[in-house]
């Protein structure tokens, strides 16, 4: 049986904050090929060093194996110990590769750094590579430090080198969005013939499972109109314009329109200052479970997908889980394929970011349509289930990593 090693800083292992989109990849190629979770002994989202003995007993019954490459940790997202981190992180990654004769590499990007390694080290040793373009960095550095633009082209520039170092020895591009699966060649001008779009989508057998176990607990008036963020509270996110729409509703003698924010992050406490300026039905629930989340987006009438203009994200994790909520989206992303594919759907609404009136008015035009509400709910869900649920979708990458072998 071939062999396989999934590299990736971040994962959410069982029972741990984060996205656990690479253990569903690793259920699935397990199937047909040995595989190796190889990732970091600090969890993320947490910002804490993992039990590695507790986890590693925990995943005996998996398909798959965990491997743990120490990483010392950092406090920041953005923060120059971070890079630190994952620079001891990829030299004890690279030591575990060696320890085991891998037919294939299956590695993410970001960090940029580790993808440069692994992608080293996978040319020498004749090693077939796929790089998973997750997420751009430095554009969502930059986003978030705003540093002249002669500073930021000299901060930067190793970001870059290490990206174009890692997609120059990639047999095959997998991409969360088309945008992301093209990068190699809009800004690198390297064209590699093997690459797919793949959603992060969602594991709709155990959404639908978190709904049914959590619906229950989820108390709602029946004359209530729950518009629910569910996700982190940081500089990308636009929660200060959602907040701001509510005071607007309010003020407008809407009480019936509640808005809910599930998540936690370092902009919570100034989100919270927003919510007392004015009078608003605003309430933040805090970091929820993954399943009770799933519970509480059903619930919703809206979910919303809430970015600043800046945000270079695309099709975020996130959009998986609201769409399998069945659920109509206001969105306020301003990728031009993710707005497309909104208005080409018809699963929900776009709104120009940052601007509180015309989200107001949207959450206005949802709350006196209701059919119009099922219809984009019924689409959203149909959409899930055909392009965003793991199982099915996941195959794509099976497939390219059987052409590749």
């Amino acid at each position: 049986m071939k062999k396989i090693a999934i590299v990736t800083l971040f994962v959410a292992l069982e029972g741990e904050k984060g996205y656990s989109r690479f253990r569903s990849l690793a259920e699935i190629l397990s199937k047909e090929y040995a595989v190796d979770i190889i990732t970091s002994s600090f969890q993320h989202w947490e910002k804490k060093q993992r039990d590695t003995d507790k986890l590693m007993k925990e995943n005996k019954e998996k398909p798959y194996q965990l491997k743990f490459a120490y990483e010392p940790g950092y406090k920041k997202n953005v923060d120059i110990r971070r890079m630190r981190s994952h620079k001891a992180a990829a030299g004890n990654i690279i030591k575990l590769l060696e320890e085991a004769e891998y037919d294939l590499i299956y590695c993410i990007i970001p960090d940029n750094y580790v993808a440069a390694e692994v992608a080293a080290y996978a040319k020498k040793k004749g090693k077939k590579l796929i790089i998973d373009v997750e997420d751009l960095w430095p554009e969502a550095m930059q986003m978030v430090l705003h540093l002249p633009k002669a500073i930021d082209r000299m901060v930067f520039k190793s970001f870059r080198r290490n990206a174009r170092r890692a997609y120059e020895a990639a047999d095959g591009i997998v991409g969360t969005s088309d945008e992301y699966r093209d990068i190699p060649s809009s800004r690198y001008g390297i064209d590699i013939k093997n690459r797919k779009t793949v959603y992060v989508g969602c594991d709709l057998e155990e959404y639908d499972e978190g709904v049914s176990e959590f619906l229950p607990e989820i108390e709602k008036k029946e004359n209530e109109f729950w518009v629910v963020y569910a996700g982190n509270l940081g500089s990308s996110y636009d929660i200060p314009t959602l907040i701001k729409a509510a005071q607007k509703l309010y003020a407008q003698g809407q009480r019936d329109i509640k808005v809910k924010i599930l998540g936690g992050g370092p902009l919570e406490e100034d989100f919270k200052n927003i919510k007392e300026e004015s009078p608003c039905y605003v309430e933040f629930v805090g970091y929820t479970p993954y399943r009770k989340m799933a519970a509480y987006l059903v619930k919703s009438d809206v979910t919303v997908n809430s970015f600043v203009k800046k945000a270079p994200q695309s099709i975020v994790t996130k959009i998986g889980d609201y769409l399998a909520a069945g659920k109509p989206m206001i969105n306020t992303c301003s990728s031009a394929e993710f707005r497309k594919k909104v208005e080409k759907d018809g699963f929900g609404i776009n709104v120009t970011a940052e601007d509180r009136d015309k989200l107001a008015d949207a959450v206005m035009e949802l709350y006196e349509n209701p059919q119009a509400c099922k219809r984009m709910g019924e689409t959203a869900r149909r959409i899930a289930e055909k392009q965003f649920d793991r199982k099915t979708s996941y195959q794509e990458i099976m497939r390219m990593i059987e052409g590749i072998l």
